[in-house]
């Protein structure tokens, strides 16, 4: 497993990651049990980065991995741990209100500390706010990072989905860096190329982690418009460059992101140990820009102008 340095930090993360979202299954006793196995695959792998927030699995995503530590406490000095925190969805606690998100103090001081207790540990490497909060404070944000930085419980800051104006925005109040900005990337969604996303990852030296990185390839991307010819086009593109590279066509793409001077760290959460450990013959291939762009190029249906 490859190792590159998280923005302008020290931190040394597996250049996959590994996104816990999955691993409660249906948090059966037997989906508990897989989803230990492959947090157990992705460590004997080389993955030392783990992506968790605390809605996932309504919590019960963090608990298992809580369990894990409890089990083997050392294992946490191996691991940079990530928790993302600031949707909010309907509960019976109050019946009016509805799905939203939340970047007050008081609701992420507390949000922390619940992913502290599930997760077994006492402090966070990275917490990222999960989707932006239309109605955030910069300044009261700041403030909420300060206290979580002085307390010892959180060690660094992103966030998540953020726009450019947005990640400027919240870095005009803070005193420390932003080191990573996780946002989807894959064939379907190239978003972060045309807004400025990953342009400002590279100004400021933010750490890209793209999320679904696979979708529209191995599953159906988030909010699909891919047509049954943009599908087919696609298909035969990545087919030839398989063959040409040895792989199978979801390695292809994970190489087309890595190929992306802003550094991206894809996110792996898959369950599957074979997925888990193959993820990493991506990191080997030597991906062409030619590649690159046949690639964009299929997606699109045409040329770039």
């Amino acid at each position: 497993m490859k190792h590159s340095k998280l923005g302008n930090s020290t931190i040394e993360s597996s250049r996959f990651i590994y996104g816990c979202m999955r691993i409660a299954g249906d948090n059966s006793t037997s989906d508990r049990s897989k989803g230990k196995r492959a947090i157990m695959t992705a460590l004997d792998a080389g993955y030392n980065h783990f992506d968790h927030a605390d809605i996932y699995g309504g919590g019960a995503s963090e608990s298992i991995f809580g369990e894990i530590l409890a089990e083997q406490p050392h294992l946490r000095e191996k691991m940079i741990i990530t928790s993302k925190a600031g949707i909010r969805p309907k509960n019976n606690d109050d019946s009016y209100a509805p799905t939203r998100y939340d970047f007050s103090q008081k609701y992420l001081l507390a949000s922390v500390e619940g992913s502290l207790k599930r997760l077994n540990t006492d402090h966070l490497d990275l917490f990222l706010l999960h989707r932006p909060d239309y109605l955030f404070d910069a300044n009261e944000v700041a403030e909420t990072f300060a206290l979580l930085k002085a307390s010892g419980k959180v060690k660094h800051f992103g966030v998540s989905n953020f726009k450019p104006s947005q990640v400027a925005l919240l870095k005009s109040a803070l005193s420390m860096p932003l080191l990573v900005n996780q946002v989807e990337i894959n064939i379907h969604n190239i978003d972060t190329l045309l807004d400025g996303t990953l342009d400002q990852c590279q100004q400021h030296g933010i750490t890209p982690i793209a999320w679904c990185p696979l979708g529209g390839v191995a599953y159906s991307a988030w909010g699909n418009t891919f047509s049954v010819e943009d599908e087919q086009r696609i298909e035969s593109e990545l087919n030839n460059q398989s063959k040409k590279y040895g792989c199978a066509p979801w390695q292809v793409i994970l190489a087309w992101l890595l190929q992306h001077p802003a550094n991206v760290f894809p996110i792996i959460g898959s369950t599957t140990p074979e997925r888990i450990i193959a993820a990493k013959q991506a990191l080997a291939i030597d991906y062409s820009r030619e590649d690159w762009y046949r690639l964009l190029e299929a997606r699109n249906g045409q040329a770039v102008p």
